[in-house]
């Protein structure tokens, strides 16, 4: 594995990223790109020829040069060892929180938990797919983010197909102490994750995607949070339903953004 530095004069802004990116990520060899958009400076780590690289950054006319190639061995497995540790840390706090919501899902008839017990299964999931991406390259990284992606708008249809069927049935009222203590837990849960990826600093798809998906996350807890209020002060199962819907809306909403990261 070698790490080659270009300075790319031109490139001052996100478009200039993009256009390399679509330029250099099909290329065999080439396995995580890191952009200095201040410094101008792009750093590949790959195993295809620099020359080649450089060859292809010329025809955007963005005026690059290389500034200079080493070897990047060790560095790159330090990056995926990190990786991976994160990963792992991640996929078993959603699968332990997916176990915990399912069951208190069902046991307080609340529907937001159970929402978001699906989420955390795909979270978990995807967070496997990913480690299964670490140290590969960035077209198998593109890879597993869409098969993420489908993996939750898959769960988000049926999620909202079952929220429809209890609209339309009997109205339960769910336990709201249980909706808003296990979403307390998994609020803290998810942004221990958040915290954990963020410190990664990792740019790459299938690492982006699961920031995607945390992000959601704690946006979801909040609404179970909110929907237990609901429950207790309205007397009615219908916030927990409410939100429920919303929380499906936004996992195929992620889905969506995921499948855009992936192309």
């Amino acid at each position: 594995m070698q790490k080659s530095i270009y300075h790319i004069e031109k490139m001052d802004c996100p478009s200039e990223e993009q256009l390399i990116r679509m330029k250099l990520e099909p290329m065999e060899g080439i396995q995580s790109l890191v952009f200095d958009l201040p410094g101008r400076t792009l750093e590949v780590y790959h195993t295809a020829d620099a020359d080649a690289i450089l060859s292809a950054l010329e025809t955007l006319q963005l005026q690059s040069t290389r500034v200079g190639t080493e070897e990047a061995g060790s560095l790159v497995r330090e990056n995926e060892t990190l990786q991976r540790r994160l990963l792992w840390a991640v996929l078993m706090i959603n699968f332990a929180f997916f176990v915990l919501e399912i069951v208190s899902g069902f046991i307080s008839q609340s529907m937001g938990l159970v929402a978001d017990s699906l989420d955390m299964l795909a979270d978990a999931a995807v967070y496997g797919l990913s480690l299964v991406a670490v140290g590969q390259s960035i077209r198998l990284k593109k890879r597993v983010a869409k098969m993420a992606g489908y993996l939750q708008l898959v769960l988000a249809v049926l999620g909202f197909v079952e929220v429809v069927r209890r609209f339309i049935g009997t109205e339960t009222m769910p336990a709201f102490e249980t909706m808003i203590a296990v979403s307390v837990l998994a609020l803290i849960a998810n942004s221990l994750c958040l915290y954990l990826l963020q410190k990664g600093k990792s740019n790459e798809a299938h690492i982006r995607a699961s920031l995607i998906f945390t992000s959601n996350d704690v946006i979801i807890n909040g609404g179970v949070i909110v929907a237990g209020l609901l429950v207790h002060w309205l007397q009615s199962g219908y916030p927990d339903l409410i939100v429920g819907a919303v929380v499906f809306i936004i996992v195929a909403s992620g889905a969506y953004r995921i499948l855009q990261l992936a192309k």
